[in-house]
């Protein structure tokens, strides 16, 4: 039997602290993917390696955050959401002690793993603020918690970068453990276990088999610019995970608990809303190569503004910023037209910052206007996706319904790293005999963004309107659980 949550729901007195926590636990978790950018050149020395072998200490997190953000969803959905959080987080705190320990390149790898896979963190953060929070402020905190992806990595830059220029990069590590000593504390302390779950068996099978598609299509996304896209290892993993993707979904469909439900992922409004997600992936990785590589490229060239590391991202942390400002926003026009109403109003934000971009960027001011306006579409986009899935899947299947929403956003970043690092290392101009990419290679990189955007519109535009807001559907499911679990209580004492 699955248990209601309308009491507990009652029990939390404090719903600003829960979200709070929850909050820091996603900006946390979001930080990982920024953590190592600012030494990323320096990675060679310092593990006494090659740059093909060092960019396995960004791969590995990718990957292992790809492959455990679903099943971390599904975990928590059986055993208990805040438990699986812990457990996410304690991951996140064991891979950043493992870096902080070792100059070596193998260790380091695994210990970025191990942050990688805390990234399940978000979602699952997600599906706890629907299981307790009241329903009139499920929709406003869903949308803060989202933007969190996006607030992490925005601000974590210049963080990152002060850190690694003034201590020893070890300490980029040591932070990250007491960060993820810190939200373990406080999510014991602060959040209370969900009860809503849906117990059965574990889809072992599921889950490898969804392991190796993911595995075998980020792969040669992540590694073809190296590699090479014509090669028979590319084009040989593109392959398996093709037919692995085909062999999965059989299987899943026949699976009495499968990992994923396809049926339920195949309603149009959750269906719709995964291939956007996929697109707002593409669109906002834009910003996080582009505009910091536009910043510190030397004035010398006539279009770049010759700023370090710390003061390009301090110039960019203001479109985080506004992800989580926008936050309030984003809910009150999901509540006054909808949540796709809100997507698509983000997908045209973003394009507009990146038609700033594509135009003109002649002052540094420009730019940090353009990044804001897409910082600003993307907090819109993030925070609509969670209230849009909400409202189409079984409150039982919310946590998993989530890590693959936020699995479909990182294919996406994925996909954009590779596009625009080809086009940023195809097209480069030689300055003092240093290779930059050129003001052209910019400006295609801007217009593939405003062609994702407009990627993003169509598919919201596609998402078909709900009979009602998510907030209502949110409600009516509770209530129906915690009628059917009175009914269950009553049958039980008859026949006890």
């Amino acid at each position: 039997m699955i248990s209601a949550r309308t009491d507990t729901a009652d029990t939390v007195r404090a719903p600003g602290l829960v979200l709070a926590v929850l909050s820091l636990c996603g900006i946390v978790v979001a930080l990982m993917q920024t953590l190592v950018v600012p030494i990323v050149p320096l990675l060679p020395h310092l593990l006494d390696s090659n740059p093909v072998d060092t960019s396995w200490v960004v791969t590995a997190t990718l990957l292992a955050g790809a492959v455990t953000t679903p099943i971390s969803g599904r975990l928590g959905d059986m055993f208990g959401k805040r438990r699986i959080l812990v457990g996410s987080l304690t991951l996140l705190v064991l891979g950043s002690l493992v870096c902080a320990s070792t100059s070596s390149l193998i260790p380091m790898i695994m210990g970025r793993a191990l942050q990688g896979a805390a990234v399940g963190a978000i979602p699952l953060g997600i599906a706890i603020l629907r299981d307790m929070l009241p329903p009139k402020k499920v929709v406003g905190a869903m949308a803060v918690m989202s933007a969190t992806m996006g607030v992490g990595g925005a601000v974590g830059l210049p963080i990152a970068a002060a850190i690694a220029q003034y201590a020893n990069w070890h300490m980029l590590f040591v932070a990250s453990a007491i960060l993820g000593t810190a939200c373990i504390s406080l999510t014991l302390l602060v959040i209370p276990e969900s009860p809503v779950r849906q117990p059965g068996r574990f889809d072992f099978i599921g889950a490898l088999g969804l392991s190796l598609v993911l595995i075998t299509l980020l792969l040669p996304i992540t590694k073809g610019g190296t590699w090479g896209w014509s090669s028979s290892l590319t084009l040989g993993l593109f392959a398996i995970s093709l037919v692995s993707l085909l062999g999965w979904g059989l299987f899943e469909l026949r699976a009495a608990a499968p990992l994923v439900n396809l049926r339920v992922s195949a309603r149009p409004q959750v269906l719709f809303t995964n291939f956007a997600s996929i697109a707002v992936g593409f669109a906002m990785y834009g910003t996080s190569l582009a505009f910091p590589q536009l910043l510190m490229a030397p004035e010398s060239t006539g279009y770049g503004f010759g700023l370090s590391m710390i003061s390009a991202g301090l110039a960019l942390a203001p479109g985080g910023l506004v992800m989580m400002a926008l936050s309030p926003v984003s809910a009150r026009i999901s509540a006054w037209r909808g949540p796709r109403v809100t997507l698509m109003v983000g997908a045209v934000v973003i394009g507009s910052g990146y038609t700033i971009a594509y135009s003109t960027v002649s002052t540094i001011w420009q730019v940090v206007l353009a990044a804001m306006m897409v910082g600003a579409g993307i907090g819109l986009s993030y925070s609509a996706m969670p209230a849009l899935i909400m409202g189409a899947v079984p409150i039982t299947e919310s946590a998993a319904a989530n890590g693959l929403n936020s699995l479909m956003r990182s294919i996406g970043t994925s996909t954009s790293a590779a596009v625009v690092s080809v086009i940023l290392a195809g097209m480069t101009v030689t300055v003092s005999n240093a290779v930059i990419p050129s003001v052209d290679a910019f400006r295609a990189t801007f217009l593939v963004s405003i062609v994702a955007s407009a990627v993003t519109l169509t598919l919201a535009w596609l998402i078909p309107t709900p009979r009602r807001d998510s907030r209502r559907s949110v409600d009516e499911q509770l209530r129906e659980q915690s009628r059917a679990d009175r009914v269950q209580k009553v049958d039980d004492q008859v026949h006890g």
